[in-house]
């Protein structure tokens, strides 16, 4: 008797499973990308403290390593958070490194009384660009209008400029409220800088000094 062999099926895919392939491919990217944007945003906003850290804490290094005065300056950045600059100033007889007085570096030079000449300490800046918008990170300072701390040769605060900058804080909003926790940066008078929680209260070791 004779008996029919069993149709192999030829390789590939059917029109149908093509379209449910897309389709369940379009569900994936429709779910998975706002949620990797909300991932990377997030991320960024946890690290922006960081960033306005590590500025501070050149600062005082700079100031320490080069027995010199020095300064962080904020500045306003293109996305609504701060830039940030470290200048280095070496006093002279009659000329102080007060606030915008003296000789201060530059990104394009060094200072006029930099012992090292034209090949002393430049001055470093470092945008914001890379952080968060403010849309959803806003930035603010303590005091109001703050913009700069200024370091002694021993990486003290000078405290005999007014309007220091004491905290800067970054409060999450929009869809990062609910994942992100505030953040800040607070400077002490002996010049140390670290990040601290605003919504902490003493005595928990998180809590930013009063």
């Amino acid at each position: 008797m004779l008996q029919l062999k069993p149709r192999l099926r030829k390789g590939g895919y059917t029109l149908i499973e093509v379209m449910v392939g897309v389709a369940i491919l379009g569900i994936l990217l429709a779910v998975g990308i706002p949620n990797m944007t909300d991932w990377i945003a997030a991320n960024k906003a946890r690290a922006a403290s960081g960033f306005y850290l590590d500025g501070l804490s050149m600062a005082r290094r700079q100031a320490v390593v080069h027995n010199a005065r020095s300064r962080f300056i904020l500045t306003p950045g293109t996305n609504g958070q701060f830039d940030w600059q470290v200048d280095l100033c070496f006093p002279v007889p009659g000329t102080p490194c007060a606030d915008d007085e003296g000789n201060w570096s530059t990104t394009a030079a060094a200072s006029a009384g930099d012992p090292e000449g034209t090949a002393g300490f430049r001055s470093v800046f470092r945008s914001a660009a890379s952080l968060p918008p403010s849309s959803v990170l806003v930035p603010s300072v303590a005091p109001a209008g703050a913009s700069a701390v200024y370091f002694t040769e021993l990486g003290w605060v000078d405290t005999t400029i007014a309007g220091r900058l004491a905290r800067l804080r970054l409060d999450p909003s929009g869809a990062l409220a609910g994942d992100v926790r505030a953040a800040a940066v607070a400077v002490t008078l002996a010049g140390m800088a670290a990040q601290c929680n605003p919504a902490a209260a003493v005595p928990d070791s998180r809590a930013c000094p009063p």
